[in-house]
């Protein structure tokens, strides 16, 4: 090797050439299919327990499996695609995604079912994947509208779920839902493998923090439990508490053990930074009421018109009215990105919890008319896709670019958590305000206007906590996220 050619520094490696719009098209298209695995069996609940002979009770564990799955298995994915490369967890994501739905399509009983749900609930991890791969890919104009159509595909998902769901269980056989997801996915892989590249992985030689992601998965899986089987169970029952008591005691120690770590599946110092932790508990409470709407204004489509307030809708029509909310969120998510650039991520979350809370308003103003719900759930959507396209602009401007995907994983659990205690908090005032017709107990016109007042609250308190983020932090989160994407490109 010649002198002059020792001395010269290898020029850095070039990002592969990409097609911007490609990228974020199979992206969102991924992101919207692991999140329609969370409404794909709603429209059938009333229907497993023959289906699949069992009784209703262990029939609701079809949908909390994918919960569980779903949340523990979101930061692990993410901390998984920073040590090892996106691309590649996006593609083990929905290669279970696809085993999932296979099983769920042959299962004979109960149990396989519930197994093949789990699995399912593993393809969430697309959407933080996704959302951190588009850092890594794009070019800074073009970053913050994919992301915010990135971060709506969680609930285009969930909007696109019902109806379809609906439309094929009364047409067709029900197995037919999961072979269609099971090929969906399979279409995901190939788009992923033929046109996303890989993506940088974290150099700091650390491995994966296998006891971390145990610990974290206990603590979870008890709070998660507790909250969402707590009615059923009894809030005061021996099995509720020590589910509750032990997701406190397994996550302190879990968090002891994190802080002890050098290479911790969650950094609790980053996100003890205060834009982080306050965008994470406004994304709670955002989680929060976006679910909410859809445990309420669904039952008050579909309650029979002889009540004096429910809308007498099929399931398959109150889908369909429901589904204008997701495309809204879709529409809406490049005026939020346009909004960040101009007044910062801070100020679009603010704006989006605010008009959350104006939606929930309406609701109870409209909820005679079929058709002012469905502009009330629009309103609602809209300001969802403002909060969600906010959230990981703010966390991705605040921590290391090698921990972008566990910090965006963390940030889609604390929604998730989000929606659980929605759930919970839903189910119980809906219960207390009941009458009892015909045998079954029916939620009492107040029962909803209580509960949509709630979601109201709880919008305007996202927003109050939005506006105590650090307004200087979230201005500069977008100009931190645009010369990290301009320096890699450089």
């Amino acid at each position: 090797m010649s002198t002059a050619t020792a001395g010269r520094v290898p020029p850095a490696p070039q990002p592969p050439a990409v097609s911007p719009n490609a990228v974020v098209l199979v992206l969102s298209v991924a992101g919207i299919i692991g999140a329609l695995m969370q409404t794909l069996v709603v429209p059938l609940i009333g229907e497993l327990p023959a289906l699949l002979d069992t009784t209703a009770s262990n029939a609701s564990w079809v949908i909390t499996a994918t919960l569980l799955t779903a949340a523990v298995a979101t930061p692990v994915s993410g901390r998984l695609g920073d040590l090892y490369g996106k691309r590649r967890m996006m593609i083990a994501c929905a290669s279970v995604l696809v085993v999932g739905s296979i099983v769920c399509a042959l299962a004979p009983t109960v149990v396989p079912m519930i197994v093949g749900r789990g699995l399912q609930g593993v393809g969430m991890g697309l959407i933080p994947l996704g959302i951190s791969a588009m850092r890594d890919l794009l070019p800074a104009e073009k970053l913050g509208t994919a992301i915010a159509l990135m971060s709506a595909s969680m609930g285009v998902g969930a909007a696109l779920g019902l109806p379809i769901s609906a439309a094929v269980a009364q047409n067709a056989n029900w197995r037919a839902l999961f072979w269609g997801s099971a090929v969906l996915a399979v279409i995901i892989i190939a788009l992923i493998f033929a046109l996303i590249p890989a993506t940088p992985v974290a150099s700091t030689g650390a491995g994966f923090d296998y006891a971390g992601a145990v610990g974290l998965g206990i603590g979870l899986v008890c709070l998660l439990l507790g909250v969402s089987k707590g009615a059923d169970w009894g809030w005061g029952s021996a099995t509720t508490v020590s589910l509750l008591v032990g997701a406190v005691v397994a996550l302190v120690i879990w968090g002891w053990f994190e802080l002890r770590r050098s290479d911790p599946l969650v950094d609790l110092r980053v996100t003890a930074r205060p834009v982080v932790l306050l965008t994470n508990v406004a994304s709670l409470v955002v989680g929060f009421s976006m679910y909410a709407q859809s445990l309420i204004i669904p039952q008050l489509m579909q309650l029979p018109v002889e009540t004096g307030y429910g809308l007498g809708q099929s399931m398959l029509h109150m889908g369909l009215w429901m589904m204008p909310g997701g495309f809204a969120m879709m529409l809406i998510s490049p005026v939020g990105a346009k909004l960040s650039r101009l007044r910062g991520p801070k100020v679009t979350l603010v704006v989006g919890a605010l008009i959350v809370s104006l939606g929930y308003g309406s609701a109870v103003l409209l909820m005679g008319s079929i058709f002012g719900l469905m502009i009330a759930v629009c309103i609602c959507s809209a300001g969802v896709g403002f909060a969600y396209g906010a959230m990981p602009a703010l966390i991705m401007g605040s921590v290391p670019i090698s921990e972008t995907a566990s910090a965006n994983s963390f940030n889609t659990l604390s929604r998730s958590v989000g929606t659980s205690i929605a759930a919970a908090v839903v189910g119980v005032v809906l219960a207390q305000m009941s009458v009892n017709v015909g045998g079954y107990a029916l939620p009492t016109e107040n029962g909803f206007r209580t509960g949509l007042l709630i979601g109201a609250g709880v919008g305007l308190v996202a927003a109050l906590i939005a506006m105590t983020i650090p307004s200087k932090a979230s201005h500069d989160a977008e100009e931190r996220i645009e010369h990290e994407v301009t320096a890699a490109a450089g």
